[in-house]
């Protein structure tokens, strides 16, 4: 396979990769709870943890001791993903120690993501979604040179930093020769809201930033993210914020859902 080679993935109908600008956005937040959320309206799901370097899916879905089944031989090696909440997920996190930290080249990285791409047995998908690290790097090149990607979804936080590392990173997938269309933004930590006081919002980290952003890539704004201490919480614990009281947040994926549909 020639380095700009296509991967062929004929039983995937719609891979859409997950980025941000910078990290700490909660992008692997959003990755995983929209698989889910995608998940529970019957449809086929696939989660790539392609965070190479700091992997947190398996984290997330509490499957970090998971061990994928490798079969084949030398030739052809078979990955089986690991099925949580009706998802199939790969990722990194399931092939090196918990604590283990990859020096690895972006030649490296490049082969190993391939492989997973390639390799695993999906089966009929209809979504996948890809958690890119942040940033614009080997990784994000990597799958969009081997990949046909739908689109991308920007996560942001209302912060002005967070917002112009944002616009580089789109500027990236914007670019003519790559040409990944932005499927709309979703910005995180939009406000806080005290348990004790529900109809108060405090919008500690900025406001207007995630459809200020979405105007200028012409794409919208597909839904803002309440900061909730429980979210954080269940995504330590392995659960998803669909196993959470707070409805807000769930109500907030439902809509992100039915608007990428």
């Amino acid at each position: 396979m020639s380095i700009f080679e296509k991967i062929k993935l004929p039983d995937v109908k719609h891979i859409i990769a997950v980025a941000s600008g910078k990290g700490g956005v909660g992008k692997s937040t959003v990755s995983a709870n929209l698989a889910i959320a995608l998940a529970r309206q019957g449809l086929k799901v696939a989660l790539v943890d392609a965070d190479i370097y700091g992997p947190s899916i398996p984290t997330m879905f509490g499957i970090e001791d998971a061990k994928p089944e490798v079969s084949g031989n030398e030739n052809q090696e078979l990955i089986f993903p690991i099925e949580k909440y009706g998802v199939k997920i790969i990722s990194v996190g399931f092939f090196i120690p918990k604590n283990a930290g990859l020096i690895w080249r972006g030649p490296m990285t490049a082969s190993f993501l391939t492989q997973l791409y390639e390799n695993t047995q999906w089966g009929d998908i209809d979504y996948m979604i890809i958690d890119f690290p942040p940033g614009t790097g080997d990784i994000q090149l990597t799958t969009m040179q081997k990949l046909n990607l739908t689109g991308i979804i920007m996560v942001t936080t209302p912060q002005e930093i967070a917002i112009n590392d944002a616009r580089k990173a789109a500027s990236m997938f914007t670019n003519p020769d790559l040409s990944i269309p932005i499927l709309g933004v979703v910005e995180n930590m939009s406000w806080f809201t005290p348990k004790n006081h529900p109809e108060e919002k405090y919008y500690i980290f900025g406001k207007g930033g995630g459809e200020l952003l979405a105007k200028e890539l012409n794409s919208k704004l597909l839904g803002q993210i309440p900061l909730v201490a429980e979210v954080g919480e269940a995504a330590d614990k392995g659960l998803s914020v669909f196993s959470q009281p707070d409805k807000n947040v769930v109500s907030v994926f439902e809509e992100i859902v039915a608007q990428i549909l």
